[in-house]
């Protein structure tokens, strides 16, 4: 049995939801109004024209386009970040063949409806680039939308990790916030060099001991293979806040990728993106999921994992395209009331991966639950309460499997 954990909610906690949602209340009406205006007409492909639905599946198989044309199972869109300068991102490739197989299985269909520009700061710091880092947010948004205007689907799958991606694809994707939603990650690579290692290389290099090419090894022994950088940026918060606002599946952030259970955590995704559309029967429109109550948990978990600041930019821009308003004020008084309780490189010494080793995310959700840290009763992908996400999924028979994981501190 997984542990219930309810407390009163802390006073701090509540003052401030209580707050946004004020201040939010005529922008939040206008844009639930719009969604479930949209919501309430149905599949958008019924309204499609002959010629305009052959287009959409012409190049799809015959079981796919009578699916589609039925209108009565989920039409899943896949939008992916995908490039292969990306450790992060390259993984991705062969995650829409996984999704569309696994919606196939439960009588859906998936298409791939777009990419989305996605650059990495680790690679353009100090380089002209690095000027774009920023724009390219409202670019991957526009994209997102771009990809969803085609008014094909029921429910979408974002496919995106690094630094402005997440941020840009979930501002989109509430445009089109009467549409399930559900962000698949593609975790982080497994622990080389470690940081006290590499740190002393690069003092080294700083001090004119060490040549070019035992940095360039050093840093290549650290960012050595696909996934995630190791250490806690933007990335890495940007997985954190997915898993903990409820558009992961509970624990997934920091599952290695190229594992059996990385690729069913995907699999098992797509089939609850199909789950969460209307013709699933168990629908979930992201522009009610993502409300104030989701937005102070995430802002929570944020500040109570040392994350990257860059996140008290982006979360404020995506709560405005879900017509809330968030302010640097509500961080800052939030964090008189929520703890640090981990310490990742940089923060410390420790990396991603020993930190989902300790207990991860599930661990965080567990100890800010227990003092009223967060709010329990929202609406995730899953379900209606955070608790769900208290738990560690594993592989069993080829089938995922969740295990309780119980808060430590105290026992």
């Amino acid at each position: 049995m997984k542990p219930i954990i309810n407390p009163a909610i802390n006073p701090i906690v509540k003052k401030i939801t209580r707050r946004i949602t004020e201040r939010s209340h005529k922008n939040r009406q206008l844009y639930l109004q719009r969604i479930d205006q949209a919501a309430g007409e149905g599949p958008q492909r019924s309204h499609l024209g002959c010629g305009n639905l052959a287009h959409s599946f012409a190049a799809c198989q015959p079981e796919e386009k009578t699916i589609i044309t039925m209108m009565n199972q989920a039409n899943v869109a896949i939008i992916s970040a995908y490039n292969d300068i990306l450790s992060a991102h390259q993984p991705l490739q062969d995650y829409p063949q996984i999704i569309k197989q696994a919606c196939i299985e439960i009588g859906c269909t998936a298409q791939f409806a777009g990419g989305v520009p996605a650059m990495c700061d680790g690679v353009t710091q100090g380089q002209p680039g690095m000027e774009l880092s920023l724009f390219s947010r409202d670019q991957i948004a526009l994209s997102t939308s771009i990809a969803l205007s085609h008014n094909l689907f029921d429910a979408v799958v974002l496919l995106g990790v690094c630094d402005k991606i997440v941020h840009g694809m979930l501002i989109g994707a509430l445009s089109f916030g009467h549409l399930p939603a559900v962000f698949i990650p593609a975790g982080p690579m497994r622990s080389g060099l470690s940081n006290a290692q590499k740190n002393q290389v690069r003092q080294q290099y700083a001090q004119g001991n060490a040549s070019r090419e035992k940095l360039l090894a050093a840093e290549s022994k650290s960012y050595h293979s696909a996934g995630t950088c190791t250490f806690y940026g933007t990335a890495n918060s940007n997985q954190m806040l997915m898993e903990i606002m409820g558009l992961h599946l509970p624990s997934s952030s920091f599952i290695n990728p190229a594992t059996d259970l990385r690729t069913a955590l995907t699999h098992a995704s797509a089939q609850q993106a199909a789950k969460n559309s209307q013709p699933g029967g168990h629908y979930k429109p992201l522009g009610r999921q993502l409300n104030e109550k989701t937005l102070v948990n995430g802002i929570a978990g944020l500040l109570a994992t040392g994350d990257s600041t860059n996140l008290t930019i982006h979360l404020i821009a995506i709560a405005r395209a879900a017509g809330i308003i968030i302010q640097w004020q509500d961080f800052a008084e939030l964090s008189t009331a929520v703890p640090l309780l981990a310490r990742v490189y940089p923060n410390g010494d420790a990396d991603v991966n020993q930190f989902h080793a300790a207990g991860g995310i599930p661990y965080i959700i567990a100890e800010l639950l227990s003092h009223g840290l967060l709010h329990p009763g929202v609406t995730t992908i899953i379900g209606n309460d955070l608790n769900d996400y208290i738990c560690m999924p594993s592989l069993q028979d080829k089938k995922i499997q969740w295990s309780p994981r119980l808060p430590l501190i105290g026992r």
